[in-house]
């Protein structure tokens, strides 16, 4: 959490490893906390960010069950659209998230730890988590839509599929947070500053734990779905400057032109995310591999902004609705005038 007060003494530190946890700092606890002003408008901002968040991604998730079941009367036995369960897993890990946002806003009030050890384990456990829940599945659904361009005849569309991909994103967030769960605990502070919640490691392991999250978070994801998309846009170039037969592909189907508004769609979606949490992440990583340009910023200035890269991953979870509202519509409505790729292609294959 955002513990103002969790201002480690000289030559120890207390690295925040997710964005409520302590400010990064190797100075001397000496400078005096953020004014009344400063932490009321951080709390009154992180609690409009979390009411337009929650509700937001509750009308998603109500739009999407809704649509679901008045579906399944019209078509009996039709699977859902694959593209659902992805943003039924990305809106529930925003919904997480965000529950976390009373517990910042309170504790930031309060001084010390208020939560006990299972409140602290869990409440700063649950940002890694949904973080990597979120990029992963992000990582899925930019392949799903990379298998549908160039393998269409390959893809499947079953819930169990999707099912199975997302509860493999979960898995791999699980996994990766477990460390953070077990090694958190309670400390006195100092200056009657209560019970503090920190991670019992030294330096040398925050800073491994830390690279490895920047890498499943940012980078390798980043990488990835860079390659995806670089990939997509080959395709898509070529499908609109060279006809199919022109192609010399000897397949029955050749890849298909993508959907640029989709793309475009989870794209905006993956860019969101970065622009929310790469400066995040730089925040993390400075004191590790540059101690001294933290040793220059005054503690108040770290502590603003600490918040302030708080309240922008925050708004993160708060502007994701609209982008899922928008894929989830285009998906419904490509579904209702277009053909199925596999149909076609099967109709056309000259082995049929």
């Amino acid at each position: 959490m955002d513990i103002s007060g969790s201002l480690p003494t000289p030559f120890t530190y207390t690295f925040s490893v997710i964005p409520n946890s302590s400010v990064p700092s190797s100075s001397p606890s000496i400078s005096p906390s953020p004014s009344r002003v400063s932490t009321a408008l951080f709390c009154a901002l992180l609690s409009l960010l979390s009411l337009l968040g929650i509700t937001g991604n509750l009308y998603t998730i109500g739009l999407l069950l809704r649509r679901r079941r008045s579906r399944r009367r019209r078509e009996a036995g039709l699977s859902c659209c694959l593209m659902k369960v992805p943003v039924l897993s990305l809106a529930l890990a925003d919904l997480l998230y965000l529950f976390t946002a009373p517990f910042i806003v309170y504790d930031s009030l309060a001084s010390g730890w208020a939560f006990g050890e299972l409140g602290c384990r869990l409440l700063l456990s649950l940002d890694l988590l949904t973080m990597h829940a979120s990029i992963f599945t992000l990582t899925a659904m930019s392949l799903d839509r990379y298998r549908a361009v160039a393998h269409p005849l390959h893809t499947t569309s079953s819930n169990s599929s999707s099912l199975l991909r997302v509860g493999l994103a979960w898995g791999l967030a699980v996994a990766l947070s477990l460390p953070m769960m077990i090694t958190l605990h309670l400390e006195d502070g100092e200056n009657q500053e209560g019970q503090l919640c920190v991670p019992a490691w030294d330096e040398q392991s925050s800073k491994a734990y830390l690279s490895v999250l920047f890498c499943t978070s940012i980078l390798g994801p980043g990488l990835a779905i860079g390659a995806l998309y670089a990939t997509l846009g080959r395709l898509y170039w070529v499908s609109q400057t060279q006809p199919a037969w022109a192609s010399g592909s000897s397949t029955a189907c050749p890849p298909r032109a993508p959907k640029p508004k989709v793309l475009l769609l989870i794209l905006g979606i993956v860019l969101a995310f970065w622009a929310c949490f790469l400066p995040f992440w730089i925040w993390q990583l400075l004191p590790l591999y540059q101690p001294d340009i933290l040793r220059t910023l005054p503690v108040g200035t770290q502590v603003t902004v600490n918040r302030i890269l708080t309240g922008l991953t925050y708004g993160n979870s708060c502007v994701n609705p609209f982008f899922y509202t928008l894929l989830t519509g285009k998906q419904r409505r490509n579904r209702q005038t277009l053909p199925s790729v596999n149909h076609l292609c099967s109709k056309n294959s000259p082995l049929k």
